[in-house]
């Protein structure tokens, strides 16, 4: 009976591996291939024009791709080493594996669970804490950019905003915060057991020194992956300075990163707020689809597909490891 329930439990744990990694390929798939804002064979058509499969191209976006990763698997590794030493290619097995699992879910919250997974229970709460605060880290580095690009672009260019309520949003939005603050310092609120108290010490504690390093590999992350969306503008032979690309792009994804969405959506906000600001500066709306649809290939399907492997191969850790 115990062999018979143990092998159950094994081929239903099994079926979950697969269903996730084929939810992932299928949704791909549909976005690629039943896109009306991007039909597949102008996609296709519009890259081959362009020359943008030429080996030198190829081998420069991936590696550019490679980067982009390689640093966000050395800050979990970093950041992760503060409970627990772990290796880089066991950093690049959670990562990626998280990322495919990740997919699907809004704001690419998946992500928590998939991570958190990886770990005995002894340290599954650390975990969500832990990539939280990477998480924070990259939004915050978005935002400090994204803000002086925003700043920089409606001191150049007339958006047509209504300030008024603008302004209302935001003081909502410090209002809310403030309330929501307060509360939790009043009651006794708790996340997965953590009370704020808690909360507030483990951050006290944590090393200075790998926060540092965690911040510093979000600035790196960030400036690949933004010189790679200028280089895409490059090839498709957009005349713009380098600080005036920074300006817009910086923008888009400070403007794109703020809206809730669900992680295989992306492409679809980052397209459309990206159509908008480029406008201002001239680009093609097809020039701007194509880039966008790229980056998310790149730089979100690719790792997606090597973390599919991962996830297939996943064994549930033991309580003694």
């Amino acid at each position: 009976m115990y062999s018979l329930l143990y092998k159950s439990k094994q081929i239903f744990f099994a079926l979950i591996k697969i269903s996730i990694v084929v939810g992932a390929f299928y949704f791909i798939y549909a976005k690629l291939i039943k896109n009306d804002d991007l039909i597949f064979s102008v996609f296709c058509q519009f890259l081959i024009k362009n020359k943008i499969f030429s080996p030198k191209n190829v081998f420069f976006l991936i590696v550019l791709s490679i980067f982009n990763w390689f640093f966000e698997i050395l800050k979990w590794q970093y950041l992760v080493s503060e409970i627990k030493k772990i290796k880089f290619k066991t950093a690049l097995q959670q990562s990626l594996g998280a990322l495919t699992v990740s997919l699907l879910t809004p704001n690419r919250i998946g992500e928590y669970g998939a991570k958190a997974i990886f770990y005995n229970k002894e340290f599954r709460k650390r975990i969500l804490l832990i990539n939280l605060m990477s998480n924070v880290m990259q939004m915050s580095t978005t935002c400090i950019f994204g803000v002086i690009g925003f700043w920089f672009f409606t001191s150049k260019y007339a958006l047509k905003l209504d300030y008024y309520k603008l302004t209302l949003g935001l003081l909502f939005i410090i209002f809310a915060f403030s309330l929501g603050a307060y509360i939790m310092k009043k009651s006794k609120f708790t996340i997965k057991g953590f009370s704020l108290e808690k909360l507030k010490v483990f951050i006290k504690i944590f090393n200075k020194k790998t926060i540092f390093l965690g911040f510093l590999f979000s600035l790196i992350r960030y400036l690949v992956f933004s010189f790679q969306f200028y280089f895409l503008l490059h090839i498709f032979k957009v005349e713009i300075s380098y600080l005036n690309a920074m300006m817009v792009i910086s923008s888009m994804y400070f403007l794109s990163s703020i809206i809730p969405t669900i992680s295989f959506f992306d492409v679809v906000i980052k397209g459309s707020v990206a159509l908008y600001l480029f406008s201002f500066v001239g680009v093609d709306e097809l020039v701007i689809l194509n880039i966008t649809t790229l980056m998310w290939l790149l730089n979100f399907v690719l790792p997606s597909l090597v973390g599919s492997y991962f996830v297939l191969n996943f064994k549930y850790p033991r309580e003694n490891d």
